[in-house]
């Protein structure tokens, strides 16, 4: 591709060759994405941070949440995820409280995308860091695939690079405040 690749944003050769969850959940050829980041506060409540998406997207609130601001502050209860939640486009296959999140469009969201399906974890680091990952799987058959996967993958790292700075910014806030729980 002339612009370079949509296919990985800040995961490391490591972190892009280990299985996720989500690299099960489609038939045919596929691609995935993948979207990683540092978190400067421990793993426990980057993970809280993430759960958040069962409130609010997180990235461009103005694209993607009808103009309504993502919520600066953490929802309780919003981490008690489990399979069959739904997530922003998502219906959760499987979680790992504390670790990671994996799932697949619903019909409704797959008429607009087909299907695609996603795992996100936090892994430690130490104590007071963590790394916080994405891996998006689309299907990829004929030009219509090939297509979509061009137009999704660069969509998406545009949105997910914002929805992880954000996560980000909140729980490296709340780790310097003291806020772990």
């Amino acid at each position: 591709m002339p612009f370079g690749s949509p296919a990985n944003w800040g995961a490391t050769p490591e972190e892009r060759r280990r299985a996720q969850p989500a690299d099960t959940l489609l038939d045919g050829p596929i691609a995935h994405f993948d979207r990683a980041i540092t978190v400067h506060a421990p793993a426990a409540l980057a993970y809280r941070w993430l759960c958040q998406i069962s409130v609010a997207p997180y990235s461009y609130d103005l694209l993607d949440n009808l103009g309504r601001r993502s919520p600066s502050t953490l929802t309780p209860g919003a981490d008690e995820l489990a399979p069959g939640d739904k997530l922003i486009v998502f219906e959760l296959t499987e979680v790992e409280p504390g670790h990671q999140l994996t799932g697949r469009t619903f019909a409704e969201s797959e008429k607009v995308f087909g299907p695609v399906a996603a795992t996100y974890s936090v892994e430690p680091i130490d104590e007071t860091s963590c790394r916080m990952l994405c891996r998006i799987i689309v299907t990829s058959k004929g030009f219509r695939g090939r297509l979509k996967e061009f137009l999704l993958g660069w969509g998406d790292l545009v949105m997910m690079r914002k929805q992880l700075l954000t996560l980000k910014k909140y729980a490296e806030r709340d780790a310097r405040l003291g806020h772990l729980s």
